[in-house]
């Protein structure tokens, strides 16, 4: 299969093709979600609070997701690798967002960043892709948003507040994004705002009628027991059978079955 690029996702959508993307934050993990034809692996900011334990996405930082962008770059050679840009690293003055991609790209070879708000950010957006960044967008719960928003629920319910979201997408479309992440809006809405852009939507918590999905990884595994969401399928429930084998190797130290000759060296 060829690599994914924003010119291959456009035609997918064009063609009803469905995006897979999930988030992923390290080279090994990369290398077997490219190996089973992921088409966009997102090093999220939510690396803060899955790895990280932070309680929310605000405290990432511009290092941290050069670091964990560069190790998942490393693993991936199918899949387009996008780097979400940490609070306040964009925010301030398109300049500083200039800059600031500009060092991601670089120090990363990611092949593209992306970004949370809608008109607001359009602006921005149209000076990134001006200077060659590609930029995914993101509206909809916005995690850097989650205090202004009230918390982590479901946007666009009234009228008014759909109709803003209407409009943030085809601000961001016109603004030059390749595609837009939609997060926790109703399917409806949603299915809307996707008929009406010719980008793709990418959708987490947004149903079945946007032209890709994401998950976290972790959620998607079953890792992260303690969560737990009612857009997210776990097709895994690897947190038991992580902890399963930590108990079996604790076990056998303890009993002196581990190391066997089998796993001693001679002379």
């Amino acid at each position: 299969m060829s690599n994914v690029t924003t010119q291959s996702l456009l035609e997918m959508k064009q063609k009803g093709e469905r995006i897979v993307a999930l988030t992923c934050y390290d080279a090994l993990f990369a290398r077997l979600l490219d190996a089973s034809g992921i088409d966009i692996l997102l090093v999220g900011d939510s690396v803060n609070q899955v790895l990280a334990g932070a309680p929310s996405t605000l405290s990432a930082t511009l290092d941290q997701m050069i670091y964990h962008t560069r190790t998942v770059r490393r693993g991936a050679e199918r899949a387009m690798v996008v780097c979400d840009m940490p609070f306040l690293t964009y925010q301030v003055t398109p300049e500083e967002a200039i800059r600031n991609c500009g060092r991601v790209m670089q120090e990363t070879a990611c092949h593209a960043i992306k970004l949370e708000g809608g008109q607001l950010m359009a602006a921005t957006v149209r000076r990134l892709v001006d200077v060659g960044i590609p930029v995914m967008g993101h509206i909809g719960l916005t995690p850097q948003s989650v205090h202004a928003l009230g918390g982590y629920r479901v946007q666009g319910r009234e009228d008014v507040a759909a109709e803003r979201l209407k409009a943030d997408a085809k601000a961001l479309e016109e603004a030059g994004a390749f595609a837009v992440v939609l997060e926790l809006i109703p399917a409806p809405l949603a299915s809307q705002i996707s008929k009406s852009l010719t980008i793709p939507t990418i959708g987490i918590g947004a149903g079945p009628a946007c032209d890709g999905q994401v998950l976290v990884l972790h959620d998607m595994l079953g890792l992260n027991d303690q969560f737990s969401a009612k857009f997210v399928k776990k097709y895994a429930a690897l947190a038991e059978d992580v902890r399963e084998a930590a108990r079996l190797f604790a076990a056998e130290v303890r009993e002196g079955r581990y190391p066997g000759p089998e796993h001693s060296f001679g002379k």
